[in-house]
């Protein structure tokens, strides 16, 4: 997105400028994640609204019986399933200490529900409270030490948590969604966002004559998918392939009714005092960088901004070890003092 198309008041020379004086840029040299496969997961399942949500759970290699640890709960981002790097990020903070519980929301991977691929925000907040729930019945956590942590679509409803939730005692997302409707503008041009939504009107009258469910791609090699970028196809269908063979490239047409009426960003000025670290990355297109700054500043102490190198899916691959390291740091300072 150039500065032209951004109607923010953090322009993209803005954001140049603040990487090279005053953000904080991530190091490699702190790490305290790893980059390593999930391994050692355990299955879990908790109702959530009469359907059944399947995760794994992830508990230190020190773990000894009657202890209670600080939890981190987490969960997949737009479409995608806890495979998709999520169960390595609940590894990452085993490794550090936490317990972790990654889960797939309704509809979506092992969980239940139909249709397949309805992705409504709020009903994915709302299994992420259950999860929360379920996680403070577990033997071995701190029910007062809960931590959340979300990326892309679930970093947007991590921000709408700690605003909402005070169970939450820190909150850690990265390259978030923050307002479905500017990100919308910002990645589909606008003559295309025009037939869009006439496309979205019509299909909410077919489902209400005849109540059919319709499709959308999610990634498509020509870009002519909901997530319109090379680099979501890329990553999509490489992903699915080594992790996550349950990834379907498909998700229901009122689900981006949904999206675009989403914004996390409305709330992001009553996660205080509740600790809040964002992580942007420095290239991102998708979830635009300048955007996501913005958002940032109308969030109040304690808050932490930092800046990833690369792009939008990154952070999770050749950035794994810096994100999640900036994470479990911001959990170690707020979740074990």
């Amino acid at each position: 997105m150039n500065e032209k198309q951004s109607n923010v008041g953090f322009s993209r020379r803005d954001f140049v400028k603040a990487v090279a004086t005053t953000a904080v840029v991530a190091s490699a040299t702190n790490i305290i994640g790893s980059a390593q496969a999930a391994e050692g997961g355990q299955p879990v399942e908790f109702m959530s609204k009469g359907l059944r949500c399947k995760g794994l759970k992830f508990v230190p290699a020190d773990l000894k019986a009657g202890d209670k640890r600080p939890c981190i709960v987490l969960a997949h981002g737009f479409s995608a399933v806890k495979e998709m790097y999520f169960t390595d990020y609940a590894q990452a903070f085993a490794n550090a200490g936490f317990v972790a519980i990654a889960f797939d929301y309704r509809f979506q991977g092992e969980s239940e529900g139909e249709p397949r691929g309805q992705i409504f925000p709020w009903e994915q907040i709302e299994d992420f409270r259950n999860a929360i729930t379920f996680a403070q019945t577990q033997a071995d956590v701190n029910p007062d030490k809960i931590g959340v942590f979300g990326s892309s679509y679930s970093g947007g409803h991590v921000i709408c948590l700690g605003a909402l939730d005070r169970r939450i005692k820190a909150v850690a997302c990265q390259v978030p969604l923050v307002d479905g409707w500017t990100n919308f503008q910002a990645i589909v041009p606008r003559a295309a966002g025009a037939g869009m939504i006439k496309y979205l009107e019509s299909d909410r009258i077919e489902r209400f004559k005849t109540g059919k469910v319709n499709y959308l791609p999610v990634v498509a090699e020509d870009n002519n998918a909901v997530l319109n970028t090379s680099d979501s196809f890329k990553w999509f269908t490489e992903t699915g392939k080594t992790k996550a063979p349950r990834w379907e490239n498909r998700v229901t047409v009122e689900s981006i009714e949904k999206f675009i009426e989403y914004s996390p960003a409305t709330y992001i000025a009553r996660i205080a005092p509740t600790p809040f670290l964002m992580m942007v990355a420095n290239n991102d297109v998708l979830t635009p960088t300048d955007v996501a700054i913005n958002a940032f500043e109308n969030a109040r102490e304690p808050k932490k901004l930092v800046i990833l190198p690369g792009g939008h899916f990154d952070a999770y691959v050749n950035g794994f070890a810096v994100s999640s390291g900036n994470a479990i740091g911001w959990f170690k300072q707020w979740l074990t003092a």
